[in-house]
Parts: structure tokens; C-alpha cells; sequence
């Protein structure tokens, strides 16, 4: 079986829904972020909230209850956290794993490239080969919903391959064909 990661920016919303869905259909999945900071929604647009990675979505749920149980209840924030703490105990950032994947699903160019770069600077020790995979969502309830639907029909083509690192461009034409909404890179690097 495949090992996956699926990551976002602050794994909150993008990675934990394709995490979620993935997991729910038998997947061996984890999911991260690249930022520096978890960052979600605030009050205002000049006042979000935010965690270090590793602070309790259970934990982050009650705060933020606590603070606005109506405004966070209506932008979504509290589904969103339910969800994550169902899932796994705290958000996680790539660049502090020290695990290896086959197949590393981002869903941001600006993580796709955050990542890449993270496994060029930790020198390739292992020789191993990993598929950087970049399907473009929104960061949105209602785009992140989707993005995990298509990532997970993108774990069935990989997962139906024989030969992963031969059939990889015949998948990524594929599914590019298939899902002109969700525009995607990929790359092979080595951990």
C-alpha cells in the first residue's frame, strides 16, 4: 500500500478533509502543514488566531467556542475543528516529520514548493524516491470538500498502478484531463 501525505498551510482545512476522507477509505495517510504558525480566521482580516503546530485541535475548539461560540459557528470554524479532532489530536508542521512517504499530495503551489524544498535541503540521505504532488483547492469549506473528493479518486489511480513511478504521467494526464478545476503539478524528488 502507498504511504501518503497530504498538506496545506496550517493543516487545518485542505490536508485534514483529504486526510479524513482518505482514512475513511482505508488509506495509510498523515497530513501536515509548511507554515511557521497554524493560522485561522479571526474577528477581523487584521485579527486571526494563532497556534503553534502541536496545539490541540480539542484545545483550539474550546477556546475558540469560548470567545464566539455564534461567529465561529457560522464562518464554520467549529465544524471544521470537530472534524480535525475526530481525526488526529493536533495540527502538525512538514518541516519538524521525519517520516518518509511515497506520495506527498500539497494543496497549494506555495507549499508544493515549500516542500520540495524542504527535501532538496535535507540532503537526500536515503535515496528514496517520492512523488510532490500539487492539486490547486481554494482555502475554503466548500473547495476543501471537493479537493478531498478528487484527491481521493487521485489515490485510486495511484493505488491501481502496477509500476507507480512509470505509469505517474499517464495518472497526472489522467486525472488533469478529468478535473480541469483542479489544476495540478508534480515532481519526484528523494527523501
Amino acid at each position: 500500500m502507498v504511504k501518503y501525505a497530504v498538506i496545506c498551510a496550517s493543516n487545518q482545512n485542505r490536508s485534514m478533509e483529504a486526510h479524513n476522507v482518505l482514512s475513511k477509505h482505508g488509506y495509510n495517510v498523515s497530513s501536515y502543514g509548511t507554515g511557521s504558525m497554524v493560522r485561522l480566521p479571526g474577528p477581523s482580516i487584521d485579527k486571526p488566531n494563532i497556534y503553534h503546530f502541536g496545539t490541540p485541535y480539542d484545545r483550539v475548539y474550546q477556546e475558540l467556542k469560548h470567545k464566539d461560540p455564534q461567529l465561529y459557528t457560522q464562518n464554520g470554524l467549529l465544524a471544521m475543528l470537530d472534524r480535525n479532532r475526530k481525526v488526529k489530536e493536533a495540527p502538525q508542521r512538514w518541516q519538524e516529520s521525519h517520516e518518509m512517504f511515497d506520495v506527498i499530495i500539497t494543496c497549494e503551489e506555495r507549499c508544493f514548493d515549500a516542500v520540495v524544498e524542504d527535501l532538496s535541503n535535507r540532503g537526500q540521505n536515503f535515496n528514496s524516491s517520492t512523488h510532490v504532488i500539487n492539486v490547486e483547492i481554494k482555502d475554503n469549506h466548500e473547495d476543501a470538500l471537493q479537493g478531498g473528493k478528487v484527491i481521493l479518486q487521485l489515490a485510486g489511480m495511484i493505488e491501481a498502478a502496477t509500476d507507480l513511478d512509470a505509469e505517474m504521467d499517464g495518472i497526472i494526464d489522467t486525472f488533469a484531463a478529468r478535473n480541469p478545476k483542479f489544476p495540478i503539478l508534480h515532481t519526484v524528488t528523494y527523501f
